[in-house]
């Protein structure tokens, strides 16, 4: 028993990051070559860049499965900011799902994910703005730190920090902040807190991975003095995977769904260029690592364990791997005795996998439920099976955090696999399952981590674990293993998720947002969920004294785990202009429980939860609708449709397919979603049908579209052209053009008031040329720029009316800014 505590305890001091996958590895011979070949490369890059897409990921596949480097890519961000083409999901949400896709890319190109703890707070035109949301010091030290603990000989930049205002200002601000942390990392007086845990570390050399879109042309790139460039071809064909490097970049790519980034494979030479920056230049500019040991005799005891592995990589045999395993334990143990902590977690990790690969040792598991509460039990289902002829034992398991442990020594024979089901019971106070950085409470720019030893790691920390002690010829070697749950989908068949822990109770209220236009009373709906079998408790609505709820509280039973219940209740707003929070508040023997569950589910990567406040806005505001029926036609993907009904209107979701004059002739008004002509394919044939709509006299209101590729180049009845217009700034001052016209002053008199309080940008992709027909409503601009005029625009088209803005509504409607809501009124109501 000791000598298994023993094991465990070494196993958990030097484990160095989080077990991602959930389903266990099954690696061909070809890929055991392949990580063979890596665990005899001791060099490493970083890419370093500002958010989930910025990275080349055809550099990072060749310099991870070409030169066999150790490759991490450092996204500063998580992407919250952007938009998402696949579902509703905004904000922390979509930076959840982005966040895991970037996971899911580095599994295919070979590198590994870090990010700091800076929030994508929205586009930004410059660095010096960037950095008035970011905490420079933080992040900084965010970067600072990466390196520290990644150790890379090489930083290679996505952007230039010399270029401010030419791009996002993220992009710059990632450049800077490596080129100042290049020439700190190595200074003990910087961050000092950190030494506690890395060492200071002074990579070799800093690049800018340029191209011809940098000079803004193919032609001057190809003009340009190329002295100073180091050129890659990375147009590697690597027979043993039959793919070319930039196949399996493309795979990568495509990886980042939620942004429409699917990317087509290609073929043939193709460079790459790296500009020198920083540190010691090179001699052969095709070889980054020059001048670098990247043999295994780079550290101290290295050689003993480089004769052995270069053997093994020479004399690999793809029909029988474990011919592998007694010299590839020998390298194992002699790893254990290096002095270097760093090389030695790493290449204990990469052994371990190999090792585990050559054997076909599977090992795994199972829980038999999918959510479970703080101090329950589980049932865990393990296997190891030993798919090898070499003599394998299983010396014992041990569980964490339950501290649960058994000495089994089961010879593992081969292809016989041994099964044991085991019952755990999760302490009382096991961490919920939570994307730790969403914790605490940050800042718009900035995301709070207190522990600096989880700053960087990109996944969802999971506590639940099984370690199997694994012996070969008399060495014990620990396997850690997350706890998962499988089962058996009748059309996808073997389907993994994570074990999540969830509290005993959530709830949600039914629309994040309830307009109040007067001070009568409205329903608000409360849906609480049970998270165990047999709760009794009751739930009520916390809101400011001014308003009102009945009943005070509902009491409620549920009795089995997964069940719902709703609770009603009468909320009277008060008298006066205001916004509050509604929260819903579960009580369950004096233990309260105030969070909603939110369940991120798409086939392309593993499902998330998210615990958040279980709150919704309640607006009481000064607003008059009239009675318009609306089709909406989704675009992207957003919740206007939601708030739409809140207002009181009528909407119904159509079909693209079924567009027709008929069907419009039930309607006042079409709205288009966001992107809609960029991504509905049936609109490019349904536009004639839309624009007769307005031609009849009714309304249609298109929101932005991108300059990418659009259906059909006839979006609007006369000439409109979108561009990279954009207003940044939220609280930029808005111009009224047309004081007069209708759209300002009917159904609601819109003031400047009503663009106070507007979240993260005030529009995108305004059209920067169109037509005399088009009126200009309103102006704005950021800071030092010239005016923007195209942000909403109308025309008269026939008897009805077109209008196209590109007005943030998707963002601001669900997150209840009033001034929103009540120019979308007027918009609505222009044909009355």
């Amino acid at each position: 028993m000791q000598k298994l505590y023993f094991f465990i305890l070494l196993f958990f001091s030097i484990s160095f990051q989080t077990i991602f996958a959930q389903q266990p590895a099954k690696p061909s011979a070809v890929e055991i070559f392949n990580q063979i070949q890596k665990l005899n490369f001791l060099g490493s890059v970083l890419y370093i860049a500002a958010h989930p897409d910025d990275e080349n990921t055809r550099l990072i596949s060749w310099l991870s499965n070409d030169v066999k480097a150790r490759t991490g890519y450092l996204s500063l961000t998580r992407g919250d900011g952007g938009q998402n083409l696949i579902g509703p999901e905004l904000r922390e949400l979509l930076g959840v799902i982005r966040t895991q896709e970037l996971i899911e890319a580095r599994k295919i190109d070979g590198g590994e994910q870090f990010f700091s703890r800076a929030n994508d707070f929205g586009y930004s035109k410059n660095p010096g703005e960037t950095l008035e949301f970011w905490n420079k010091d933080q992040v900084l030290s965010d970067v600072i730190w990466a390196i520290r603990k990644f150790q890379p000989d090489v930083i290679i930049n996505r952007f230039d920090h010399r270029s401010p205002g030419t791009t996002h200002g993220h992009h710059t601000a990632s450049a800077m902040l490596s080129f100042e942390a290049f020439g700190k990392v190595n200074d003990a007086t910087v961050f000092p807190n950190q030494l506690k845990y890395v060492s200071t570390w002074q990579p070799r050399r800093l690049f800018f991975n340029t191209s011809w879109w940098f000079y803004g042309s193919k032609e001057k790139f190809d003009a340009a003095d190329k002295t100073n460039l180091a050129a890659l071809n990375i147009g590697t064909f690597y027979a043993l995977l039959g793919k070319s490097n930039q196949e399996i970049a493309a795979l990568s790519r495509s990886r980042h769904q939620s942004q429409g980034f699917g990317s087509t494979g290609s073929r043939g030479d193709e460079p790459e260029y790296l500009e020198f920056l920083k540190g010691e230049p090179l001699k052969n500019k095709d070889n980054i690592f020059e001048g670098i040991d990247t043999t295994w005799n780079r550290i101290e005891g290295g050689k003993a364990i480089g004769d052995i592995l270069v053997n093994v990589e020479k004399n690999f045999d793809f029909k029988n791997p474990s011919n592998s395993i007694s010299e590839l334990v020998k390298a194992y143990i002699l790893i254990q005795n290096i002095k270097n902590s760093h090389w030695r977690t790493l290449k204990t990790e990469e052994i371990k996998k190999i090792i585990s690969g050559c054997a076909g040792l599977y090992l795994e598991a199972i829980s038999d439920v999918q959510e479970a509460t703080p101090g329950s039990n589980i049932s865990v289902n393990i296997e190891a099976t030993n798919r090898s002829s070499i003599p394998i034992k299983l010396a014992g398991i041990a569980s964490y955090p339950v501290n649960k442990s058994d000495i089994i020594s089961y010879d593992l024979k081969n292809n016989i696999p041994y099964k044991e089901t085991i019952t755990l019971q999760l302490p009382e106070n096991t961490n919920y399952t939570f994307p730790y950085w969403l914790e605490k409470q940050g800042t718009l720019g900035m995301y709070r981590v207190d522990d600096q030893e989880n700053i960087g790691i990109p996944d969802v920390i999971r506590a639940i674990k099984t370690v199997f002690l694994i012996e070969i010829n008399g060495t014990t070697i620990p396997f850690e293993r997350n706890i998962v749950y499988k089962y058996n989908d009748d059309v996808k068949g073997e389907v993994y998720q994570p074990l999540d822990i969830v509290p005993i109770a959530t709830s949600s209220l039914k629309e994040k947002v309830y307009i109040f236009n007067s001070d009568k009373s409205k329903t608000v709906t409360v849906k609480v969920k049970a998270g165990k079998d047999n709760i009794n408790g009751k739930v009520h609505l916390e809101l400011p004294v001014n308003w009102s709820v009945s009943p005070a509280e509902i009491p409620f039973s549920i009795d089995k785990k997964g069940e719902e219940v709703i609770a009603v209740f009468s909320v009277t707003p008060s008298k006066e202009i205001s916004e509050v929070d509604i929260k819903s508040i579960v009580n369950i023997n004096n233990q309260i429980f105030n969070n909603e569950k939110i369940d991120i589910t798409y086939s392309h990567i593993f499902k998330q939860m998210v615990l958040q406040p279980a709150t919704a806005k309640g607006i009481r505001l000064n607003i008059k609708t009239n009675n318009e029926k609306i089709a909406y036609i989704m675009g992207a993907g957003d919740e206007i449709p939601k708030s739409l009904q809140q207002m009181g209107y009528i909407v119904e979701i159509i079909k693209p397919e079924m567009i027709s004059a008929a069907l419009l002739s039930n309607f006042d008004v079409v709205i288009t979603g966001i992107r809609a002509y960029n991504m509905v394919n049936e609109l490019a044939t349904k536009q004639k049908i839309l624009l007769d709509f307005v031609k009849n006299g009714k309304t249609m209101i298109v929101q932005y579209n991108t300059l990418g590729d659009v259906v059909t180049n006839d979006i609007a009845p006369y000439k409109l052209k979108i561009s990279r217009d954009r207003v940044t700034d939220e609280n930029a001052k808005v111009r009224f053009l047309v004081p007069n016209h209708r759209i300002l002053n009917y159904p609601n008199k819109i003031t400047a008031t009503d663009f106070k309080g507007w979240t993260q940008e005030q529009g995108l992709y305004y059209p920067n040329e169109w037509d005399s027909n088009f009126t200009a409503i309103i102006s704005s601009n950021d800071k030092g720029e010239s005016a923007k005029d195209g942000a909403l625009l109308v025309a008269k088209y026939g008897k009805g009316n077109y209008i196209y803005t590109g007005l943030s509504f998707f963002r601001e409607l669900p997150a209840g800014v009033s001034g929103a809501f009540r120019l979308m009124a007027n918009l609505i109501a222009t044909g009355q």
